[in-house]
């Protein structure tokens, strides 16, 4: 059986991927490697307290506008 092209997959694609297949490594690696060139994270401190969150707004916005419904899903 041949591998997916794992360059070609989206990041979800690949994320959905990996879950599905936790013993391909080849795959783990790739994925990390995607999100280290994406590199769509926002970096911080370790947290003191839940209300050191309130210091990271930016953090925060992605966290609810991630959680929140694609394309009229619900």
């Amino acid at each position: 059986m041949s591998k997916p092209n794992f360059h070609a997959m989206s990041q979800k694609e690949l994320h959905d991927y990996v879950f599905a297949h936790r013993e391909d490594q080849e795959a783990f690696y790739a994925y990390v490697d995607k999100l280290h060139l994406e590199g769509n994270w926002i970096e911080m401190p370790p947290l003191q307290s839940e209300q050191d969150l309130e210091n990271y707004p930016k953090f925060i916005e992605r966290i609810r506008s991630s959680s929140e419904p694609r394309d009229g899903a619900v």
